[in-house]
């Protein structure tokens, strides 16, 4: 209920800054006395609230979200790699305790490794914060603020197409460095992924997409188109990488002779194809971070001209007596470039939607 104290003069205090008093009896009422301190809000129509620091310290301690905590109990019965998913599936939807619980010793010696490693590999920001040979505790310590959703994905992105990158140099000398680098890269993105998605269902479920930066709530779809088309450019990149390892082992192993693991013609054209699909992947993202429709737009408009550059991949590679082994994992390499062509498109098209309205709402002088 609000309660009316009368106007009060604006007054100089000295070197242009302005002043006014408080109403004694309202500074008495709250325990505002000289030394103390007082928030100052804008609300949104211009007008400021005033809140001494004790009240507000005390409506922050009262507001502090309860923990998430959630149990798990394991026995003889129990499956590891079922466990693991339930723990990685808990992450997902934001708890912030999980507590593994077992039934003896025994079955805690046998899951203690396998938990340790999830902990470490796949879920970014947890750590085991307690663990006795009854019950391991994990607590999920990251949060939005830490590392922010876009920054995430802006990650996620760099290291993805620097695995696609890294696949397509590793064919030419099957270097077993690169090839690593690859599997590497996508091990920090699937653990990026799982964040992200676990932020986004947060953020969702708290209706925080104006604290975000998001105009409205439907962006977080968008993003989670976004972060599963990134994640997919990584798997192919692994996928490529297995392929070109069991390459390798066949040939090491003297089951296969290959004058040359790559036809240089065809691979310069595959080079500079991915070239072209991860500068686009790279320029629609920009678009999308910026809001920028006509920068999305034009991305879509510029596929066309990959369909028409994959057709003469395609038939140059046909024309090419290759091996077998080394057509399949060019193939796979033009297939995984058309891909990113695609998923650009798919970004493009999330941009699109969440700024439409904004171009559109305002008449044309």
């Amino acid at each position: 209920m609000e309660k009316d104290l009368g106007y009060r003069r604006v007054q100089c205090a000295g070197r242009g800054s302005l002043s006014i008093s408080l109403p004694k009896d309202w500074a008495k009422d709250v325990g505002i006395e000289k030394g103390s301190e007082i928030t100052f809000k804008v609300r949104e129509d211009s007008s400021l609230i005033l809140v001494p620091r004790k009240i507000m310290e005390g409506r922050k301690e009262t507001e502090k979200p309860k923990l998430r905590e959630y149990w798990i109990y394991v026995d003889q019965k129990s499956d590891i790699q079922s466990i693991c998913r339930r723990i990685t599936s808990l992450y997902v939807v934001s708890a912030d305790l999980i507590h593994v619980r077992f039934k003896d010793s025994e079955i805690y010696q046998k899951s203690k490794t396998a938990m340790e490693n999830l902990v470490k590999n796949a879920l970014l920001g947890s750590e085991i914060i307690d663990e006795t040979s009854k019950e391991i505790t994990i607590q999920i310590l990251i949060n939005h603020p830490d590392f922010p959703i876009e920054k995430a994905i802006r990650r996620m992105a760099g290291l993805a197409l620097s695995a696609n990158k890294d696949v397509i140099l590793a064919l030419k000398n099957m270097d077993q460095g690169l090839i690593q680098s690859v599997i590497d890269a996508h091990a920090i993105v699937e653990r990026l992924d799982l964040y992200v998605i676990r932020q986004l269902k947060f953020g969702l479920e708290h209706n925080l997409f104006k604290d975000w930066g998001f105009r409205t709530a439907k962006e977080f779809l968008g993003y989670r188109i976004i972060v599963n088309d990134i994640k997919s450019i990584a798997d192919n990149a692994l996928n490529i990488a297995n392929n070109i390892r069991m390459l390798k082992k066949l040939i090491d192993d003297k089951m296969l002779y290959l004058k040359e693991s790559v036809d240089e013609e065809a691979y310069i054209k595959l080079l500079n194809f991915n070239s072209l699909a991860n500068q686009l992947l790279e320029e629609t993202l920009r678009a999308m971070f910026e809001r920028d429709y006509e920068s999305a737009d034009k991305t879509i408009s510029q596929l066309e001209s990959f369909i028409a550059l994959e057709n003469d991949l395609t038939t140059l590679m046909s024309s090419k007596k290759l091996d077998p082994n080394v057509s399949s994992i060019h193939r796979l390499l033009l297939d995984s470039s058309r891909r990113i062509a695609e998923y650009s498109r798919n970004i493009a098209e999330v941009t699109l939607n969440r700024t439409v309205e904004e171009i559109s709402s305002m008449p044309s002088s």
